[in-house]
């Protein structure tokens, strides 16, 4: 896929006065033609063949994603929210509006500030389309109110941030807690979380470290600088063979003590869920002061890829044991981390698989792929993209957009 947005640097020596003359009719005649919109920034809209191939599949004009849950004809918050961040990165203006308010509206009842959106949306047996689950995943709630606030940064959009707010101060209020010993964490969801006898549950892949700073960054005052620190004693405390799992449990052992434990329902597998976790660990910036620590935790996928050429789909990461080969989708989400890691030549080497499956899967018709397309194609759109420097994290978990650089101000002087 190409790349867009190069800024376009004019040399004009003093001692070549007909190129400086060229060159002066070739800007005024540029800035004449270009649109110059309310807010004085003129914007070409970005070329992301990706996401716009699979938005003009599955993304209704409502604002609607299809095909994001195994259900069939159901939608979940998780899909709205990856929907969101894309557009954004894609300067598709129009699309991350309709996908904002379809989720607000009909996950959210249309008020942020007293309802977090239900993470699963679609027919029922009962014939009637509506939520299924009004029990929202806290992933999700966060990518939203992250796309919503770098949306209002970006295309100055104030009340995208006012919204955006509103659901922080409800998520901080349903779903932020103290736990014994640790501190701040924040729970997958409001309810089920909670187990008898002191214990949490928990996910790692559900707190990215660049979106933690993006939040301390706007309420710095709040809980996410500590829970940042707390996800990667997280990882550090239950990754002894450098796997992380799906889901890890806290227990409380005494007032002010506490341990991470082996979940205790899905156990010490690591698979679907926390394939993300090596994710978003090789999209952090170096220099977050996290960031080695984090990755130096997360050496097993690198050796068992390394070893088969194909990341395995389950790994105990107790006992270091793997089987199975993951989908495409997971050698797409290893590109950062193998690139984080100083290994391009594995990054390459992942990034040909996906990109040949990929490309493959969305030339078929509906119907004919053997698994859903959504959680690869998820996968892919974040790990190309940032491949392909469409998007990067910021130290202060801001975007650094390709498309900021076709982006230019009118300055009156």
């Amino acid at each position: 896929m190409s790349t867009h947005g190069i800024n376009r640097c004019f040399l004009t020596p003093a001692r070549r006065w007909r190129r400086v003359v060229l060159w002066l009719a070739g800007t005024l005649a540029s800035l004449t033609l270009t649109p110059v919109m309310a807010d004085g920034a003129a914007c070409k809209s970005a070329d992301w063949p990706l996401w716009q191939t699979y938005a003009a599949r599955f993304v209704q004009n409502d604002g609607r994603m299809l095909e994001s849950s195994v259900e069939p004809n159901h939608s979940t918050s998780e899909g709205q929210s990856y929907g969101m961040l894309f557009a954004l990165i894609g300067n598709d203006r129009e699309r991350f509006d309709a996908l904002w308010k379809w989720t607000a509206a009909n996950m959210a009842g249309a008020d942020v500030s007293q309802r977090l959106p239900g993470w699963l949306w679609g027919q029922g047996k009962d014939g009637q389309w509506q939520l299924q689950d009004a029990n929202s995943a806290s992933d999700s709630d966060l990518w939203i109110t992250y796309a919503l606030l770098e949306a209002a940064r970006l295309w100055q959009r104030p009340d995208y941030r006012e919204d955006a707010l509103r659901l922080l101060k409800n998520i901080e209020t349903k779903l932020v807690v103290s736990l014994p010993g640790l501190g701040k964490m924040i729970l997958p969801g409001p309810e089920g979380f909670v187990q008898p006898d002191h214990l949490w549950r928990l996910n790692p892949s559900y707190l990215p470290l660049p979106l933690l700073r993006r939040l301390a960054k706007e309420a710095p005052t709040g809980p996410w600088k500590e829970i940042a620190e707390n996800s990667v004693k997280m990882v550090s405390a239950s990754s002894p063979k450098g796997y992380v799992a799906d889901w890890i449990g806290y227990r409380a052992t005494a007032p002010q003590a506490g341990l991470f434990v082996v979940d205790p329902v899905t156990g010490e597998l690591g698979s679907y869920d926390a394939i993300r976790v090596y994710l978003w660990a090789g999209m952090t910036p170096k220099s977050d002061p996290l960031a080695a620590q984090l990755l130096a935790r997360l050496d097993g996928m690198s050796s068992s890829t390394a070893s088969t050429g194909i990341p395995p789909e389950k790994v105990q990461v107790i006992s270091g044991a793997f089987e199975g080969q993951g989908p495409f989708g997971y050698s797409a989400a290893l590109i950062p981390y193998f690139q984080a890691k100083g290994q391009p030549w594995l990054a390459e080497q992942q990034q040909r698989r996906a990109e040949g499956a990929l490309n493959a899967a969305l030339a078929k018709a509906d119907g004919e792929s053997a698994e859903p397309l959504y959680y690869n194609a998820m996968l892919s759109l974040f790990a190309l993209g940032w491949a392909e420097k469409r998007y990067q994290f910021r130290d202060d978990g801001t975007l650094k957009l390709s498309w900021e650089t076709s982006c230019v101000r009118a300055v009156t002087r």
